[in-house]
């Protein structure tokens, strides 16, 4: 049984900083694959259908195993199943720098998408746990749990290129999954035996958590959240190169900028939390405030700076959203003990968002126009703000998200 927060050790800082470095580790996995598109097209042949299979492999792992990733972590132990996952990673992507034709490298990023979703699932079920992290804490480890995908795709775009081809930055990113499962096993205090694996339990839990409405309704926000945000940053260079007229290497420069961006609102979501304001608000004002900035993004309002100064602030406030969701998901629970269940639903619904923000917006592209890219993105911000109206109603939730 869980000690009460009155009673329970001081927050454990470096288990949270080891716990969002697995983060940042599993990120880099998702953010090698697109910064070294160009040399696996001219090593390995691919064309672009291919190279968007290597990582909209993970967004599909994600969407189909998000539930049953999170009753697998809730019974074997968050602790275990993230070291699981680093090792699944590291094992990925050693197959992938020795895969000697596409066939074995994606199903090496099968691998690899197993290990990310088990990591991202599994470190903030820890960082919900009392012996880590007290109560009056959570929200700032979550907005800092919550700059783990910015700041792994940031390194990655700028890392990429220092590499001399794909196969050393495989082995670099294998190397460092190893020494994060290390950090794990040393940092990260246990949780006690493993419960018996039981299948009707954990159906039971997984249809507990999604009768609970409230969890449903995160995993919602998070899917139209997804939706905008890599409904911009799957174009970001391209529209950047078509606007700015700037070379491939300055748009990933100015792309990698922009999604760093993310990571001040992550972190300002934690200050506000704290300080009083209440998720539903909050996420309400990020969600309508992307969708501003979208519009003036996607519509031939501005000039060049201009356009970019708000993918920047397009960034930076959408970063107060992933934050806001997951330190929700312990206080939207039905149980302490269902939280990685809720996780797991919260992130089947970014990656729902992340598979059709990207199609949904490029297929409107090439029919009509980046014009209507803004209309799909302001629509999805007026629905992400609707649901965070029905986060306040707690007739809807069972109990309201604080």
């Amino acid at each position: 049984m869980n000690p009460s927060p009155a009673s329970a050790s001081p927050t454990k800082w470096a288990t949270v900083a080891v716990i969002v470095a697995c983060g940042v580790v599993a990120a880099l996995q998702v953010g090698k694959a697109a910064i070294a598109g160009p040399i696996l097209q001219s090593d390995l042949g691919l064309n672009l259908d291919a190279l968007g299979w290597l990582t909209g492999i993970f967004a599909i792992l994600g969407v189909v195993g998000g539930i049953p990733t999170g009753a697998i972590v809730g019974n074997f132990g968050s602790r275990r199943m993230l070291a699981a996952g680093l090792l699944a990673t590291a094992a990925g992507a050693a197959l992938g720098a020795a895969s000697p034709a596409y066939s074995w490298l994606l199903a090496s990023r099968v691998l690899e998408g197993a290990g990310f979703l088990f990591i991202t699932v599994a470190a903030p079920s820890v960082l919900q746990r009392h012996d880590v992290v007290q109560q009056g804490d959570r929200d700032t480890a979550f907005s800092l749990w919550s700059c783990f995908m910015p700041a792994g795709m940031a390194i990655a775009m700028l890392a990429g290129p220092l590499f001399d081809g794909w196969r050393p930055m495989w082995w670099a990113s294998c190397a460092l999954a190893l020494l994060a499962a290390l950090a794990v096993w040393a940092a990260v205090p246990g949780s006690g035996a493993r419960k018996a694996w039981d299948w009707h339990g954990m159906r039971r839990d997984a249809a507990r958590v999604i009768s609970a409405r409230g969890p449903v309704l995160l995993a919602v926000a998070f899917a139209f959240y997804s939706l905008m945000f890599f409904a911009l940053f799957s174009f970001l260079p391209v529209l950047l190169m078509e606007r700015m007229e700037t070379t491939l290497r300055t748009a990933g420069l100015l792309s990698a900028l922009a999604c760093a961006a993310n990571i001040v609102g992550n972190l300002a979501a934690g200050y506000l939390l704290s300080r009083g304001m209440t998720r539903p608000v909050l996420l309400g004002a990020a969600s309508l405030a992307m969708g501003a900035a979208g519009l003036g993004i996607f519509l031939p309002l501005l000039p060049d700076t201009g356009t970019f100064v708000l993918c920047v602030v397009f960034s930076a406030v959408g970063g107060l959203v992933p934050a806001t969701l997951l330190s929700g998901a312990p206080l939207a629970a039905p149980a302490a003990s269902l939280t990685p269940v809720v996780l797991g639903l919260v992130m089947q619904g970014n990656n729902l968002g992340q598979i059709v923000g990207p199609v949904a917006v490029g297929r409107a592209i090439d029919a009509y126009g980046w014009q209507a890219a803004a209309l799909i993105v302001a629509l999805a911000a007026l629905l992400a703000a609707a649901t965070a109206v029905a986060l306040r109603d707690p007739a809807r939730t069972g109990e309201p998200v604080r």
